[in-house]
């Protein structure tokens, strides 16, 4: 879930800057690189920057509260005398 967690923050932010490169330049980096917004790589992109939105929507009402971004880290304990 970690994983999945990371790509959703960082395709989420790819989608924002997006926009706001968009409102403030007027240029769609997304469109620029597949040749057109409703080209199928564009509209790939676009789906897969919705459903990680909606992922971290989603997700910490499933894992109650809690969104994970980094894995369990257990400390070892060593003998000290």
């Amino acid at each position: 879930m970690v994983i999945v967690n990371l790509i959703s923050y960082i395709l989420v932010l790819v989608g924002a800057l997006n926009w706001g490169m968009f409102g403030i330049f007027d240029f769609n980096l997304v469109s620029a690189i597949f040749m057109g917004p409703r080209a199928v790589g564009a509209v790939i992109v676009y789906s897969l920057i919705a459903v990680a939105a909606l992922w971290l929507i989603i997700s910490p009402f499933i894992t109650h509260g809690v969104l994970k971004l980094q894995g369990n880290r257990t400390v070892k304990e060593t003998n000290r005398t």
